[in-house]
């Protein structure tokens, strides 16, 4: 019967540790140091001194200095006391020193297993994320062949989310130049659009969210922004930090309107309604000790800076809080507090 992975991890490290604990345990505990093995000889060699003195030389020991028995009792009992007391204190020394190598053995093993679980799951979590955006873009290049065709079909939004170049209609343009970005024969992208493809797809059958993503990429200032979540997610979930799994408190759409006006400090300070304590805790450790994770946090954070403060001049009310509500803002409002964006 096959067994979890984490438990054989588990059981690898128990097999290296746990008999060095048990022989700690077990045999040094219970064995004589040699602080008490010389104590012992001590106790022998003046038991011996003793019976030799009472054996060989009886009119010394009947001497009237040692006629007393309070004193023969501490000339023959106090060296052996001394002995025994010495011989417990090192003995005890020993074992508390023992002890502190068994505990800092036990929490070395236990960081050890919790650091190997913790790069695996990053690992496989990164490797899905790769593998996922690999397909989005192979998708997109397919699709760039047929797109101003779908474009005909499509209807054009009311309002634009990010500005991108005016396409020429298909009557004023005979011919497309070689060589000409596909940014440029994007139409404009529509806010409903843009703000489902900041959330990304919720999973591989969700359709919707990757047609919403390839025509996001498609557009200049959109594939910007993201590009710069791809990268921040994919860095967070290594540490464990899901955009799923947190509650921020949610902002008015006025304030979202005053941070995108250039607003800063603590007037916006509900932006940063990220409370998850851990999450705030890893991504600010992360960001002091990891220079690839702080460029990326801080060029993610300018992007979408960049971003909103174009689609807030177009965008409803109703609007500026889906956005708010999708893995991109929630990356924004985690990050945005650990610089210091609402201080």
């Amino acid at each position: 019967m096959s067994s979890d992975p984490s438990q054989q991890e588990h059981a690898a490290h128990s097999g290296t540790a746990g008999p060095r604990l048990g022989e700690l345990t077990g045999q040094e505990a219970r064995s004589l140091g040699l602080p008490e093995t010389v104590a012992l000889l001590l106790g022998v060699a003046w038991a011996l001194v003793v019976v030799t003195v009472y054996v060989i030389a009886p009119e010394t020991a009947a001497s009237p200095e040692w006629n007393a028995p309070l004193v023969r009792i501490l000339a023959v009992m106090m060296p052996v006391i001394m002995l025994v007391v010495a011989a417990i204190s090192l003995r005890s020394a020993r074992l508390m020193r023992e002890e502190s190598e068994r505990l800092h053995a036990a929490i070395s093993s236990l960081r050890h297993m919790y650091l190997s679980h913790s790069q695996s799951s990053a690992s496989v979590a990164e490797t899905s994320v790769t593998k996922k955006l690999e397909e989005i873009m192979e998708s997109t290049r397919k699709t760039e062949v047929a797109l101003a065709t779908f474009q005909t079909s499509r209807r054009t939004p009311d309002r634009p989310a990010i500005p991108v170049k005016a396409m020429e209609t298909v009557s004023e343009q005979g011919s497309l130049a070689l060589g000409t970005p596909s940014e440029d024969m994007a139409p404009p992208l529509a806010n409903g659009h843009f703000i489902r493809a900041l959330n990304f797809p919720e999973s591989a059958d969700d359709e919707e969210g990757f047609v919403a993503l390839r025509l996001a990429l498609q557009d200049r200032s959109g594939a910007q922004v993201i590009r710069a979540a791809q990268d921040i997610l994919t860095l967070l979930s290594q540490d464990g930090i899901y955009m799923d799994d947190l509650r921020p408190d949610r902002a008015r759409p006025d304030i979202w309107r005053q941070f995108a006006q250039g607003t800063r400090g603590r007037a916006v300070a509900a932006l940063g309604g990220v409370r998850d304590r851990s999450s705030l805790a890893l991504s600010s450790a992360r960001m002091k000790q990891d220079p690839i994770f702080r460029d990326a946090a801080h060029h993610f954070l300018r992007r979408f800076d960049q971003m909103f403060s174009r689609f807030e001049d177009s965008a409803t009310d109703e609007e500026i809080s889906a956005l708010s509500d999708t893995r991109t803002a929630r990356a924004f409002m985690l990050l945005g507090r650990v610089a210091g964006t609402f201080d």
